[in-house]
C-alpha cells in the first residue's frame, strides 16, 4: 500500500504539477493520468475506462481565475487508485471523483494563497535588482514546495484512506449506488453540453448530428467514426484551400486589367503630346 501512495503522490506531482511549470495543460487531464495510473499499478484496461469516462465530465471544465469549479487531475488520481484497490469500475470512481475534483481544487487554491501568495513581495524586490537567479530559484523552489503539499495528499489519501472508503461505500444501499451509477453517466452528457456550448457553430453542427446517428443507429466502431472525421476534415480543408487560391486568382484579374488600362491611357497621352 506504500508503494501505490507513493506512485499516485509521484502521479499528481508530475502530471498536475507539471503542466503548471510547462504549461502542457494536457499532463493534468484524466485522459492522461487515468491511463498512467493504470498501467503503474498493474490494470490498464480500468485506468483508461476511468481516464476516458471521466475527461467526458471534466472535459467542459475550464477554470479560469476566479470562475473555477473543479480540479480533475486529483479526482482522477483517487478515483483510479480506489476503484483499481477495490476491483471496482467507472460506476463506483465517478461518484468519488466528482466531490474529489471539487475539494482539490479548493486545496490547490489555498496553497496558492498559502504558499505562494506571500513571497509576492519578495519577487518585487528581486526584480527591482535585476537578480533574474534569485527569480528562477524561488519561482522553482516555491513551485517544488506547493506541489509536494498537494501530492501528499493522494499520498495519505490512499495510504490510509482505501480500506476505510471501501467499508463505506460496502454498507452504502445497492439502490443508491445504482442512483449514483445512473448520475454519472448523465454527467458525461453535461460536460459534452458545455464543450458543445462554447464550440457550437452551425456551419459545422451537421457534422455532430452525423456523428450522433453513426454511434446512436448504426452502431459504427468508435475508430471508424473517428477516421471519418479525419477523412472529412482533410477534404473540407482541401477544399478551403483550392477556395482561398480561387478567390485570389479572382481578386488578380481586376487589378491586372487595371494596370493595362493605365498604360493604354499613358499612351495615349504620349501620342497626342508627339
Amino acid at each position: 500500500m506504500l508503494l501505490e501512495a507513493f506512485i499516485v503522490a509521484l502521479v499528481v506531482f508530475l502530471t498536475v504539477g507539471g503542466q503548471e511549470l510547462l504549461g502542457f495543460t494536457m499532463l493534468g487531464r484524466p485522459i492522461v493520468i487515468g491511463p498512467l495510473l493504470g498501467l503503474l499499478l498493474g490494470d490498464i484496461q480500468t485506468g483508461l475506462l476511468i481516464g476516458a469516462a471521466l475527461e467526458t465530465i471534466f472535459m467542459g471544465v475550464i477554470n479560469i481565475g476566479g470562475a473555477s469549479s473543479a480540479e480533475p487531475g486529483l479526482a482522477t488520481a483517487l478515483a483510479t487508485a480506489f476503484a483499481i484497490n477495490m476491483h471496482a469500475g467507472v460506476e463506483v470512481a465517478i461518484p468519488i471523483a466528482i466531490p474529489l475534483g471539487i475539494i482539490g481544487l479548493q486545496i490547490k487554491t489555498l496553497l496558492y494563497v498559502a504558499v505562494v501568495g506571500p513571497f509576492a513581495v519578495k519577487f518585487d524586490k528581486l526584480a527591482e535588482n535585476g537578480d533574474s537567479q534569485g527569480i528562477a530559484k524561488l519561482h522553482f523552489g516555491l513551485w517544488g514546495l506547493q506541489w509536494f503539499i498537494y501530492s501528499l495528499i493522494p499520498f495519505f489519501a490512499i495510504l490510509f484512506g482505501s480500506k476505510a472508503t471501501q467499508r463505506v461505500l460496502e454498507q452504502i444501499p445497492e439502490v443508491i449506488v445504482h442512483g449514483l451509477s445512473i448520475a454519472g453517466n448523465l454527467l458525461s452528457a453535461v460536460g459534452m453540453a458545455m464543450l458543445l456550448k462554447i464550440l457550437w457553430d452551425k456551419k459545422v453542427g451537421v457534422y455532430y448530428f452525423l456523428g450522433f446517428i453513426l454511434i446512436a443507429y448504426f452502431k459504427t466502431p468508435l475508430i471508424a467514426v473517428a477516421v471519418l472525421a479525419l477523412i472529412i476534415a482533410i477534404v473540407t480543408a482541401s477544399r478551403d484551400i483550392d477556395l482561398k487560391k480561387i478567390k485570389q486568382q479572382l481578386t488578380s484579374v481586376p487589378t491586372a486589367q487595371n494596370a493595362s488600362q493605365k498604360t493604354a491611357a499613358e499612351l495615349e497621352v504620349d501620342e497626342f503630346f508627339k
